[in-house]
């Protein structure tokens, strides 16, 4: 039996999903289901400290808020946790360099993101920090690639 592929799923794929719902919603589902999901102490972290800071500044109601929280709780209780032992300096951001620490000590084949920056890396900025079997997708992207996952499995 082939192994589930690793994913790392970043904040605004979690925060999207579960308080607003759509397409991120399927896509973590699907994480949920078919995949072996990984998570970082600091990625974890910044999960629980977005949550809190979009819910003090408003940008998410009371209902949304505990969502989110129910959301965040039960994604969580599907991964799986990694301590990476090497940083990372490719991207401007560092919140960024650290859930590629994460894609990278996870062995990770996907990382699911809304952010643009993420989104843009080149392969040569991958390799240079030997991410280069990392692909990095949006949640419809992510879709796509879980059907092929499937279809491929459902053929042998």
């Amino acid at each position: 039996m082939a192994a589930k592929p690793r994913v790392v799923v970043y904040t605004n794929v979690l925060v999207s999903a579960f308080a607003f719902g759509g397409v991120p919603e399927k896509a973590v589902s699907a994480v949920i289901h078919e995949t072996e999901a990984w998570v970082s102490p600091l990625l974890l972290e910044e999960y629980r400290e977005t949550t809190q800071e979009l819910f003090a500044s408003r940008k998410i109601n009371r209902s949304q808020f505990q969502a989110l929280l129910t959301g965040l709780a039960s994604f969580t209780a599907h991964v799986n946790f990694i301590r990476p032992r090497k940083s990372l300096v490719i991207c401007r951001d560092p919140e960024d360099n650290m859930v590629l620490e994460c894609c990278r000590a996870a062995r990770a084949r996907f990382l699911i993101t809304g952010d643009k920056d993420l989104l843009e890396l080149e392969g040569e900025m991958l390799q240079s920090a030997r991410l280069q079997r990392l692909k990095i997708l949006t949640p419809q992207d992510f879709l796509r690639e879980i059907s092929l996952y499937r279809l491929s499995k459902s053929e042998i």
